[in-house]
């Protein structure tokens, strides 16, 4: 279960604090210390630490306003805020926690040079705070109920929901005249639209001092309330505020300039060895691959070399090859060699034609065409036995077959027409 150390700056923090280790679910991992900052920085360890700041030195409210959070949210809040305070808003720092369901988000507002000197006293404690917030949100908030703190000549009170005031020298009947409550028919001006009449019930919290000191208080009060009921706090004040700070209650000053910036070198710090090993596997990967690149490029450059002394006793005085490949086809091509069977077959058919045409010289070649597999040969015989022997030299080693196609007679010679395919086409 998470803990946390809360710590309550005095008056005077340069001199003294009072600090609680407290759980997430209230309860208490140590008793209330009061000693210099310094020592409390003893007792964090893996704690995170929440402080808490005087309520006299911090305005907070609530404020009906349609930016939902982020940076809108903040340049938006001084000037939401500007009739509220009295000083310069540039000498202030204004912060905002997480819109209620009344639809009003709270609001805090500090002077910078008093929050700076807060955090310098911290840090040279050693101590580096989760949150810092105002005191007077450690009284929760209860519907329907008005809630008070009173404690070293102050009074802390609030209506439940969005009214919440921090009061110097007053009376806790003083303070509940200045929230509105005594009249029973006195409605809160500050409640969200819709919100019923003030509360009638009232819980205070002070010590065994101050609940003698306002006795008659008491008497009075419960006299103009429904009821009234006074706890007080044995082993003091910080306890009770403590117990709701760490529920996340109010707003937390750490914003905006004062934001605390995000340690990403301390994220990736469990990761640097393996960050390294792998940085070393892409460097090794890489640097093969780059190895493998120029040695394939060294063959390139001596296939290439032998290719260009080959082709040059091929063709002499040819200019210089930039794509080998390509005249390697051509080459191919021109050989009978080409792409797909059609030059063999041509050509293994004008070989067996020749053979027929040298035993049967008296014949002549009109024309030759070729194709889808088949040679047209238009030629002139001195007769019809001559064309019969020429079908059959073409036909004689079974590759290809002759069909003579038409025969005319021209004067003393016969044209006609033979066609030649590959045996069984």
């Amino acid at each position: 279960m998470p803990e946390f150390l809360v710590i309550r700056m005095g008056a005077n923090p340069s001199e003294s604090a009072t600090w609680i280790a407290i759980d997430s679910a209230g309860g208490r991992r140590s008793q209330s210390v009061t000693g210099p900052l310094a020592e409390a920085a003893n007792d964090i360890g893996e704690r995170s630490v929440v402080v808490l700041v005087p309520s006299a030195d911090v305005l907070t409210t609530a404020v009906d306003i349609p930016v939902k959070g982020g940076a809108r949210l903040q340049a938006a809040l001084p000037y939401a805020l500007e009739e509220f305070v009295a000083d310069d808003v540039d000498r202030l720092h204004f912060a905002a926690g997480t819109r209620r369901s009344s639809g009003r988000t709270p609001a805090s507002v500090v002077d910078r040079e008093k929050l700076q000197g807060w955090l310098s006293l911290l840090e040279d404690a050693g101590i580096e705070p989760s949150s810092v917030v105002a005191e007077s949100y450690g009284l929760a908030r209860i519907p329907g109920t008005i809630s008070m703190l009173v404690a070293e000549d102050q009074v802390v009170i609030n209506n439940g929901a969005d009214v919440e005031l921090a009061l110097q020298g007053v009376s806790p009947g003083d303070a509940l005249v200045a929230l509105g409550a005594l009249d029973p028919g006195t409605e809160s001006t500050e409640t969200a639209a819709g919100a019923s009449t003030m509360p009638r019930h009232v819980l205070v919290y002070c010590d065994a001092g101050e609940d003698e000191r306002f006795a008659h208080d008491w008497i009075a009060i419960r006299q103009e309330m429904d009821s009234l009921d006074v706890k007080v706090l044995a082993d003091g004040v910080l306890p009770r505020l403590a117990v709701t700070v760490v529920t996340g209650s109010g707003v937390n000053l750490l914003q905006g300039e004062f934001g605390k910036r995000s340690d990403y070198g301390g994220l990736l710090r469990p990761w640097k060895y393996a960050a390294m090993l792998l940085f070393l596997f892409v460097a090794i990967s890489l640097g093969a691959k780059a190895a493998d690149i120029y040695r394939l490029k060294q063959q390139e450059a001596v296939l290439k070399a032998e290719f260009h002394e080959q082709y040059r006793l091929i063709s002499p005085g040819a200019a210089e090859v930039v794509d080998p490949a390509a005249t390697v086809n051509s080459l191919r091509t021109r050989a009978g060699a080409g792409a797909g069977a059609a030059a063999p077959i041509f050509l293994q058919s004008m070989e067996q034609l020749g053979r027929a045409m040298q035993q049967n010289r008296a014949v002549r070649i009109e024309a030759i065409s070729y194709r889808s597999g088949i040679v047209d040969v238009r030629l002139s015989a001195p007769d019809v036995a001559t064309l019969d022997n020429i079908q059959r030299v073409v036909g004689e080693t079974g590759r290809f077959t002759a069909a003579i196609q038409s025969t005319d007679q021209d004067g003393e010679k016969v044209s006609s027409r033979i066609q030649i395919q590959v045996n069984g086409a």
